[in-house]
């Protein structure tokens, strides 16, 4: 029996990279799984096929994370397909990188709008259903950035510190009904974008890192799959930074 089976996960922006491996695990684990992207493309049919082949009830939805309306439509359609949502990972995200000086207003606005403010949204329309179970993990995909902060990352970096005390806050607020909300920070993950970087920038990083080497999705998705679990059932408020040691 899985760590997850019997609950219901919605996890936003998972077509692809850290989102697509952490439904993976979720559904290894017996949860039934329904994820969001801007569109349900032929990468994002492919994922859907995977977690069905774990056995998984899987609904892929095209939504837009940082428009209101959208995240409680979506939160809607999973309760009415799928029954219920016990875990909620907010992970939709994207960068616009660029020194504060020659950041753009649409630079700030765009990272802000999708990064942070998509997980308010589902937060706002997820909370009433996790209340009314008397129960819930929200999990906030933020970075370690948003932590020690990044030069020419300022709206990256804001939007994931402001992911950090929105499940702080959340954790306060949701605690006296069962809900619990942690973030979780990851440092250098191997990715198809870090991948691209030259060996010798890789190496650079490497060498910043207690265990010498970045981190893997699946790594990320591990931690994610604990608070998701009720192994993690006295766990909230927490921000557990997934980086080799990186930020000590």
């Amino acid at each position: 029996m899985g760590l997850l089976e019997g609950k219901v996960a919605l996890i936003t922006g998972a077509a692809r990279g850290i989102g697509k491996q952490i439904a993976l695990k979720f559904a290894s684990e017996g949860a039934d799984i329904a994820f969001t992207d801007l569109a349900i493309d032929d990468i994002a049919a492919g994922t859907k096929k995977e977690l069905e082949a774990l056995g998984a009830k899987v609904l892929a939805i095209a939504s837009n994370a940082a428009d209101f309306t959208q995240a409680h439509e979506v939160v809607e359609q999973v309760v009415s397909g799928l029954g219920k949502i016990d875990v909620l990972v907010n992970n939709a995200g994207i960068t616009k990188d660029g020194l504060m000086l020659r950041m753009s207003e649409q630079q700030w606005d765009a990272v802000l709008a999708v990064n942070l403010k998509s997980a308010f949204n589902f937060i706002h329309a997820v909370s009433p259903v996790m209340l009314r179970q008397r129960g819930g993990s929200i999990i906030n995909i933020s970075s370690v950035v948003g932590v020690h902060g990044n030069a020419g990352q300022c709206n990256y970096s804001a939007s994931k510190a402001g992911m950090i005390g929105l499940a702080k806050s959340i954790a306060q607020e949701l605690g006296s009904r069962g809900v619990r909300a942690n973030a979780v920070a990851p440092g250098f993950i191997l990715t198809d974008m870090t991948k691209q970087l030259p060996e010798e920038t890789l190496k650079q990083w490497e060498s910043k890192i207690p265990l010498r080497r970045g981190g893997t999705p699946e790594e990320v998705a591990k931690v994610c799959c604990f608070l998701a679990s009720d192994l993690s059932s006295y766990v909230t408020g927490q921000v557990i930074q997934i980086d080799g040691g990186m930020g000590m």
